[in-house]
């Protein structure tokens, strides 16, 4: 049998529902956000050491990822922890010393867009 609610309680009932929903949906999105973060910073290591990069530099092995939660937010982000630099300059080229620029090697655009397009999926499914 439905719950009776007096009509002058109507509105804290509604507030209380809603304000519920947002806390299990902010907890499930930030669940999944963690989850495909921690899976986009194994792909891309996975990619680099496929490619023979980090022989000497240790770049293949230098991704991570962090997590940061806010209030109502939450956030992932993957870095190369080893060499910060080196990701910009071998996705998108960089100037030569005398001249010309060297050939980009995109690596990380093709797994963040991968990930974005499975995070979404996943957050449609779950909510």
């Amino acid at each position: 049998m439905a719950k009776k609610t007096p009509i002058d309680r109507l509105s804290k009932s509604i507030e209380k529902i809603l304000t519920d929903y947002q806390n299990d949906t902010t907890i499930t999105v930030g669940d999944l956000a963690k989850k495909f973060t921690q899976k986009g910073a194994l792909t891309i290591r996975s990619e680099a050491s496929g490619r023979g990069w980090g022989e000497n530099t240790g770049y293949d092995k230098g991704w991570t990822s962090r997590f940061e939660t806010g209030r109502l937010s939450a956030q992932g982000v993957i870095y190369n922890k080893d060499v910060p630099g080196l990701p910009h300059l071998l996705e998108n080229g960089h100037a030569k010393r005398n001249g010309g620029r060297t050939r980009a090697n995109p690596h990380i655009a093709p797994v963040e867009k991968k990930i974005t397009d499975e995070f979404e999926k996943a957050v449609m499914r779950s909510i």
